[in-house]
Formats: structure tokens, sequence, C-alpha cells
């Protein structure tokens, strides 16, 4: 079969999401082509994996004249694709309009209004009434693309990498990051609105148990504290019961045993890290770490709210030691606005990380009864559901050992590559 992929600029999961479904086609003997910007044959060498790259300009931003370039590029590139795979809305609108009937895949959701909206709301009707089938990766996203008209929608599979050791104890990671005894909040993403980074910074200023003012938890008053930590115990009561009874998984459970990050053939219900606490409660003195691995445009606003302020937040750019800071970590936390499936999200989970997430996009669905779910932008909730994981005896323990079970679940690259085969083959 000849397979053409088609992807603007990325630098995150679509990249690496191409990049695994070009190798195991490649595996399996087709002959496959990308066609996208320079820029990400640089980052991810989709050549190396063995396809033949072609730059096309896809831009990130409207441009009628490098649009037209891109369309007419790519109907000449794939006149002779059995299959043309396009990945995100740009890349799939001009697809489309270069060769009616691509498969696209969506990746992410429109976070944003005014002119920005508008331009996303023509070029998802242009995918909706084009392309032959449409994969998504959250719910919402296939809901509104039958909305508007698609024919063929179905949910993507995408694969959950196994993670790579760490290579640090979770005390050298502490030590680099000057933690001390206060626990490790780590939160991985872009530095972009999308993500939600300004509730991350609310939920932050506390007040935290042993704080500078002496707090003991109350947040938003008595009422308000008592009901955000409720919602955090019933998380981790359906994640005990989750344990007697077993995990219900939505998809096949990967092949062996999950290796916890960090520990020396310890199990990832023991949170994994090499030297974490096994679900005790932890006296922080002074309140828990923010710790924010990631770049982008937002930087500069966040750091100057984090200077002025004072707040217990690091932000440490873009890192390569992902694993590790997972291994120091008591809690991944990910307040973003909107997700799909995060890769990173999985990996906590693979890793037998505790997750408190904000309920949107495909996030439910990966994180099942092994995280705290927290509406979107909810500073009280997810705060209290940070405290509750933190200082109530056994929690932590409690939602490591679901985190464990579900990232067992999580679909492989094998199973991503022969779904996407039965799509094409369709």
């Amino acid at each position: 079969m000849r397979v053409a992929f088609v992807l603007g600029t990325t630098s995150g999961g679509t990249g690496r999401h191409v990049l695994m479904l070009v190798a195991g086609l490649v595996r399996r003997g087709h002959q496959v082509l990308v066609a996208g910007p320079g820029s990400v044959e640089e980052q991810f060498s989709f050549g190396e994996a063995g396809a033949r790259f072609v730059e096309v300009p896809v831009s990130d931003r409207p441009d009628p004249v490098n649009d037209l370039r891109a369309v007419l590029a790519i109907r000449r590139l794939t006149r002779g694709a059995d299959v043309v795979h396009a990945h995100g809305l740009r890349a799939g609108a001009l697809a489309a309009l270069g060769r009616r009937g691509p498969v696209v895949t969506l990746h992410n959701a429109l976070t944003a209004g005014g002119f920005v909206g508008v331009v996303y709301g023509v070029l998802e009707r242009i995918v909706a009434r084009r392309a032959g089938q449409v994969l998504t990766v959250s719910p919402d996203l296939g809901e509104r693309m039958r909305r508007l008209g698609a024919r063929d929608v179905r949910a993507a599979l995408i694969a959950a990498p196994a993670p790579r050791p760490a290579t640090r104890t979770a005390q050298e990671v502490r030590d680099e990051l000057g933690a001390g005894d206060r626990p490790i909040v780590l939160t991985v993403a872009r530095l972009a609105q999308q993500k939600g980074l300004e509730t991350l910074l609310d939920v932050a200023a506390g007040p935290w148990r042993g704080g500078e003012d002496g707090a003991a938890g109350v947040l938003g008053g008595e009422d308000g504290a008592a009901e955000a930590l409720k919602f955090g115990e019933d998380a981790v009561a359906g994640a005990a019961r989750g344990s007697e009874d077993g995990a219900a998984g939505t998809r096949g459970s990967a092949a062996g045993p999950v290796e916890a990050l960090g520990g020396a053939g310890g199990p990832a219900g023991a949170l994994g890290g090499a030297g974490r606490p096994a679900g005790a409660a932890r006296e922080s003195g002074g309140g828990p770490l923010f710790v924010v691995a990631g770049e982008g445009p937002l930087r500069g606003e966040l750091q100057r709210r984090i200077d002025a302020e004072g707040l217990p937040v690091v932000l440490l750019g873009n890192r390569d030691d992902v694993p590790d800071l997972l291994g120091a970590a008591e809690v991944l936390l990910m307040p973003s606005r909107w997700e799909g499936q995060p890769l990173t999200l999985r990996e906590a989970l693979m890793t037998g990380t505790p997750a408190i997430a904000s309920d949107v996009g495909g996030i439910p669905e990966i994180l099942g009864d092994a995280g705290i779910l927290v509406p979107y932008g909810d500073v009280e909730r997810f705060r209290a559901a940070v405290r509750e994981l933190l200082e109530t005896p056994g929690a932590a323990r409690t939602l490591a050992e679901a985190a464990e079970r579900r990232g067992r679940e999580m679909p492989g690259e094998d199973e991503a590559v022969a779904s996407a085969l039965g799509v094409y083959r369709a």
C-alpha cells in the first residue's frame, strides 16, 4: 500500500504519533511519503524511519499564497497514493482541498475565539465535507464533526509508548530542584493558552499547610473546602473499589508488566520513583513545590507573576528527563482548557504516578478511575484535590495502584498501526 501523510508544524504528540505510524507501516512493507514543513523532518527524522520526505509549506497561520502552493503540491505528490492521511486541522483542510476523500486525524480543539475562531470554523467545515474518514482524539471533537456533516467519524487510536526508565533517583532530582522536604507537583506542558497555566498559578498561591499565613487548609470558606475535599475523596474511593474489583479497561491490555520509574524492579504501586514515600501522608513544611517542564509563548507572563507574588512555582523550560521528573513527583497536575489524548498523562499512568486533571476532552476516557477529575478552572477543587492526595494517609498509594492498572490498559504501537490500516482498508 502507498500511504502519504500530510502534517503541519508540530513539536509534540502529533509528530511523534505520525513517526510511530510511519515506522510501523514501513516495517510491514508499505511505501510511505511524508509531506510537511522542513522543521518537522528536522525534529522527527521521518526519512530515517524509512519514509520519503518532501517539504511542503503547510503553515500554522492562514497564508493564501503558501496555502495555494501547499494544495497544489499535495495534489501532485499524492496522485499515486492509495491513501492520504492528514494530521491536524490545517493540514487536513489543505489535503482535503488537494485531494478529495483523505483520512484526517484531528488532534486539537479550538480554545480561542475572534478571527482565529472564524478561520478554525471554516477549516472544520472543509474537513467535514471533503474528508473520507475523520478520526478524533476525544468524544467532543467527534460529536462536533458529526454535527458539521462528516460522513464517517471514528475514534483515533493513539499509542502509549513505553516510558523510558529514569536515569536518576528521586532524591537526585529533588536536590537539583531544591525541593527539600516539600512534595513536588509536576506539570508537563507547553506554556500556551490551551494548558490552563493561569489556573496552576492560582492553585499554587495557596493557602497551604505550614505556609506563611499558617492556614490549615481552609479554601474559600468551610463549606467550599468541605465540598472540594469530598470531590477528591470520592475519586480516591472509586480507585480503591477498582483495586478490589479489577480495572475495567476500555481497550486491550498492553503485554507485560509496567516497570516503575526509578525503582530497582519495585512496583509502580509504590509510586514509581526511588525514595518516594509509598502513600504515606507527608508534612510539607511550607506546602508543595509546583514544577513545570515545558516552554512556550507565555513564559515571560507566567514568570512575572511568579516573581511578583512569590509563588512556589519553578519553570524548568524544555526537558528531556521527564521520566526522572515523574519519578520524583507525588502527583501530575494537568489543569488544561482542553486535551485530546495527552502522552504525558499516559506516561504518568504507566509509571504509577497519580494524576489530577481537568475534566475536558479526552482526559476522562484516559484517566478512568486512576486519578481525580476537576472541572476546568475550578481553583478550589484543584487545590483541595492536591491537598487530599498529599495529606491523606493511603490516598496517594490507592491512586498510584489504580494508575498502574490503567497504564497496563493503554494501547501499544502495534495496535495503533493495525487500527490505522483498518481505516485505510475500509
